[in-house]
């Protein structure tokens, strides 16, 4: 390590004594980011975010968001065949078998998340993304119920100008994923099209996907002070899911999928799978009143057509949202301080009609159940900033929350509408950060998170009803310090929190290996996390390495369970199951004369435990992935980007989203082995 850190400042003075030499260097932005209502430096913020901007995305595969979004401290994101994706944020994988749950996601000015806690992240396609922004921890002060963290995606902005882009990759396994956008300019109104289409045989059998997509934004400034956007997407997503495998089975053959048992058949079998066709659509006005008065009301629907034939029934769900978030707020600035205040509303509804049938060899057979839920989720929010000389800033947030749903039965046993509702929830925050100077600051704050079920964990797959299950709270303790140097080459983030969770929602599995829900103890996080960027070199005209940034993240994540009791077993104190407690990813990326560049990562995750028990562990691994290209290339006067890049290139056999307290020790989901890809990128003004 000793020897890394001399030849890396060896680099760095003798790179830097060029660069002053020559005086060619580009000047560094700062990063600006827009977490709470208002744009502001990601140095000052009060908040633990991670950033993935545009340049971030493009430097990994495109057929899968998981390699950048594991680039943030904090954040795991597995996938556990092509399409399956589950996140968390900071431990919060525990409630969630597939899919993201008590993680709040919103998509430009519209939640994302459903009012029955349900985000299907895996129906966008990664060319709708521009930019993703995680605050990670609990922030249901101005964005309702979460006990995990807020992702704030933002779409790619549309440029004023006419442009159209087209980008091609495949690589193996039969991946292939193409992507188009186009925008256009007409006076005060800017349009933009995305459509994308992408499919994957998969590594391993029966893990095939596809996925068509289609995204339209629209923007119109229709007076000096106003405009109306609007977003709407469609997605037909499909892929399979081949099941889990056992420590066997993953060592002898781990391209296999879940095989036959006397009392279940297999995944090949039974055709299992998902099959989710979702619209979304959302409008949003912003107006600005006055100089110191504006108001925002922004409109969302969604339709989802949800199949999954699975090993021991065969589902289906209609679900159809509605809802409206809207707020107004009050800025003044003076030269003592700026005050902005936000209050606002938030309010929707999810109706969810469960029908589970017999799977026969993938063909709906007779009903096993038929319910309809309907969740309601409504808060009222506020939120006050000060800022006080350019120096303290100063946060102070809360919502009121009210939850509840509907449930009735049509089958097999008729049972008549009828209605449960938590209490209400306050949520309150108190952040602050102080600017020593123009390159440090320091922060800290406390938050509450809550996080009712979802309706997928109060109706789950045993097809039972459970009113029993309560919410998980809990409160967040975080501080941090962040510095930025050299003239923004570094920057630097620590920090570090405790989060004790109440009432955690932990998954079990039946005797007809069918699950469901429990409230089981809580948890008790303690967790260091930092990144690092360093701009060796910073970007220069001359000389032939024109660039040359390094990146770092490490995570360190002791966390416990707290009096959970399972039956006559007694968890507590044993590790919280599918958390690794120390990752750690670096890369590096160098840029070349005729715009070369060269791209490397590796990540480090330690040992994972899959059970609470703690006696199954799936082991470490080191992931090692690359990238070349060549932007700015042409073909005649055609302009082209040229890439070519592999993934786990020292062929780790490890598993990328396990199935935790797996019955008949199906714990793992093999990840592929070594793999390549490649593309081109046409992008015409």
């Amino acid at each position: 390590m000793k020897k890394i850190l001399s030849i890396l400042l060896t680099i760095n003075c003798s790179l830097s004594f060029a660069q002053t030499k020559t005086d060619t260097a580009k000047r560094l932005n700062e990063v600006i980011i827009k977490p709470y209502f208002s744009s502001q430096s990601l140095l000052r913020s009060t908040g633990s975010i991670g950033l993935i901007d545009q340049g971030t995305i493009e430097k990994q595969p495109s057929n899968s968001l998981v390699s950048a979004i594991n680039t943030i401290s904090g954040v795991r994101m597995e996938e556990r065949s092509p399409g399956s994706y589950r996140l968390s944020i900071r431990g919060s994988l525990l409630r969630s078998p597939f899919g993201i749950r008590n993680v709040k996601i919103y998509f430009d000015d519209f939640p994302l998340t459903d009012a029955g806690g349900n985000s299907y992240l895996n129906a966008l396609d990664i060319a709708g993304a521009g930019q993703l922004q995680i605050l990670k921890g609990p922030h249901g002060s101005i964005f309702g119920a979460n006990s995990g963290g807020v992702i704030l995606i933002q779409p790619q902005d549309i440029p004023d100008s006419t442009l159209a882009t087209v980008k091609l990759e495949g690589g193996s396994f039969g991946s292939f994923h193409q992507t188009t956008f186009i925008n256009k300019q007409f006076n005060k109104y800017t349009l933009g099209i995305t459509q994308a289409y992408q499919r994957s045989d998969g590594y391993r059998d029966h893990s095939g996907m596809g996925r068509k997509y289609f995204q339209l934004q629209q923007k119109w400034d229709y007076a000096k002070y106003a405009n109306l956007k609007s977003l709407i997407f469609y997605s037909d997503l499909h892929y399979n899911t081949p099941g889990g495998l056992t420590a066997a089975q993953l060592l002898t053959k781990p391209e296999g999928s879940r095989t036959a048992t006397l009392a279940t058949k297999s995944a090949i079998e039974q055709r299992a799978g998902i099959y989710n066709k979702t619209l979304y659509g959302g409008i949003s006005n912003s107006w600005a009143i006055s100089e110191h008065f504006k108001h925002v009301i922004a409109l969302f629907s969604s339709y989802t057509d949800f199949k999954n034939p699975f090993i021991t029934n065969y589902e289906k769900r209609k679900e159809f949202t509605l809802g409206l978030r809207s707020y107004l707020e009050y800025s003044n600035k003076s030269d003592a301080a700026n005050l902005r205040f936000n209050v606002g509303v938030e309010s929707m509804q999810t109706s969810t009609d469960f029908n589970n049938y017999n799977n026969n060899f993938g063909i709906q057979g007779a009903v096993q159940a038929s319910d309809r839920l309907k969740a309601k989720s409504n808060f009222a929010f506020a939120h006050l900033s000060a800022d006080i000389a350019q120096k303290l800033l100063i946060e102070l947030s809360a919502s009121a929350n009210l939850y509840g749903y509907n449930y009735e039965s049509l089958a097999p046993v008729a049972i008549a509408k009828q209605t449960k509702r938590f209490s209400t929830q306050l949520m309150p925050r108190l952040a602050l950060s102080y600017l020593f100077n123009k390159e440090l600051s320091l922060r800290a704050s406390v938050s509450k998170g809550y996080s009712p079920p979802t309706l997928s964990e109060v109706r789950a797959s045993n097809n039972v009803t459970n009113v029993d299950l309560q919410p998980e709270k809990g409160w967040n303790y975080e501080t941090g310090v962040r510095v930025k140097a050299m003239q923004n080459r570094i920057y630097a983030d620590l920090t570090g929190f405790y989060y004790h969770l109440k009432n955690a929602i932990v998954r079990r599995v039946d005797e007809n290996v069918t699950e469901y829900f429990v409230n089981a103890g809580g948890t008790k996080q303690w967790g260091l996390e930092t990144s690092l960027s360093y701009w060796i070199l910073t970007e220069r005209n001359t000389g032939f390495l024109k660039g040359l940034q390094l990146k770092n993240s490490y995570t360190l994540s002791k966390f416990k369970f707290d009096k959970y009791l399972n039956n006559s077993d007694n968890y507590s104190g044993n590790s919280l199951t599918g958390v690794p407690k120390v990752s750690v990813v670096t890369s590096l990326e160098a840029r070349l004369p005729k715009s070369i560049y060269l791209f490397a990562q590796h990540n480090y995750t330690s040992s994972i435990p899959l059970n609470d028990a703690n006696t199954v562990f799936a082991h470490k691994y080191h992931l090692l992935q690359a990238k070349a290209g060549i932007k700015n290339f042409r073909l005649g006067s055609l302009p082209l980007e040229i890439f070519a890049g592999a993934d786990n290139l020292l062929n780790q056999k490890y598993s990328l989203g396990n199935d935790l307290n797996a019955i008949g020790g199906r714990y793992f989901n093999a990840a592929a082995i070594r793999s390549f890809y490649g593309g081109l990128v046409i992008k015409i003004q």
